[in-house]
């Protein structure tokens, strides 16, 4: 028996198989979990699609726009069409201008402040409000989110996605205040650098893994194999009374100074 067996889970943002939620995706198939995998476009669907096979059990596969509200409701539809309840959820959604990931977070336009905020943090009060009757109906619920360095220390060129990262960071708190009295723990996951087609977009990544080997107290770089499995832990009953916390998956780097 896994630790996820008879566990119905959400997953939200896989992209591909480098992706840090498919690593999530496929650590809970490990554990025995019946997935949901969302995507937002039909590229993205193509992909999950020849990804699917590498599954144990065949996931439910949901079209999701997190800025459309009409999608939210039809994910939740979709999900209860099928199942009675969801015992875990996972939020690994974000997204910035291109523009406002480089140079100054000064020159941050109005436009990319709200894309990101609306994307990267407030989806994830969205999609637990949408999703929150099937949660309930779980009795013990998880929601885990993916968060960053960047939302607590200056990181050069994630400017307005670390401000729109620790706006998330507080939802998780105000989140798990809200839903623990229900049952329901929402925590987050502050992954190293990984080189994910999300990293692709922020100017440095090589530099931030060479920088782990160099300086983490442990000289290694962190794989989506770790942030699955510490996502395991999160969704498991082994993880009961915890909530509102950032588990940090970065070989320690986030204890470091200059």
């Amino acid at each position: 028996m896994g630790l996820l067996e008879e566990k119905i889970a959400v997953v939200t943002g896989v992209a591909n198989k480098r992706s840090i939620a498919w690593g999530i995706a496929r650590a809970f198939d490990r554990e025995g979990a019946q997935l949901v995998l969302t995507y937002q476009t039909d590229r993205f669907l193509e992909n999950l699609q020849k990804l699917v096979p590498e599954l144990s059990h065949t996931p439910q596969l949901v079209p999701l726009d997190v800025s459309d509200d009409d999608s939210l409701a039809q994910l939740t539809d979709a999900v209860r069409a099928r199942y009675d309840a969801v015992h875990v959820l996972v939020h690994s959604i974000a997204h910035a201008d291109a523009n406002d990931l480089s140079g100054r977070f000064l020159d941050t336009s109005r436009a990319g402040y709200h894309l990101a905020q609306d994307v990267s943090a407030y989806s994830l009060t969205a999609l637990v409000r949408s999703l929150h009757p099937l949660l309930i109906q779980a009795g013990r619920a998880s929601v885990i989110t993916m968060t960053h360095l960047g939302s607590v220390r200056v990181m050069p060129n994630y400017n307005v996605m670390g401000v729109a990262k620790a706006a998330l960071e507080s939802s998780v708190r105000y989140l798990a205040y809200d839903l623990g009295r229900e049952g329901i723990r929402v925590n987050a996951i502050s992954a190293g650098p990984i080189k994910t087609l999300a990293a692709s977009g922020v100017k440095g990544i090589s530099t931030a893994l060479h920088s782990t080997v160099e300086k983490a107290p442990i000289p290694e770089n962190i794989t989506t194999e770790d942030v699955g499995n510490a996502a395991v832990f999160l969704a498991s009953p082994w993880s009961e009374r915890i909530t509102g916390m950032i588990l940090y998956v970065d070989s320690g780097s986030h204890i470091l100074g200059f």
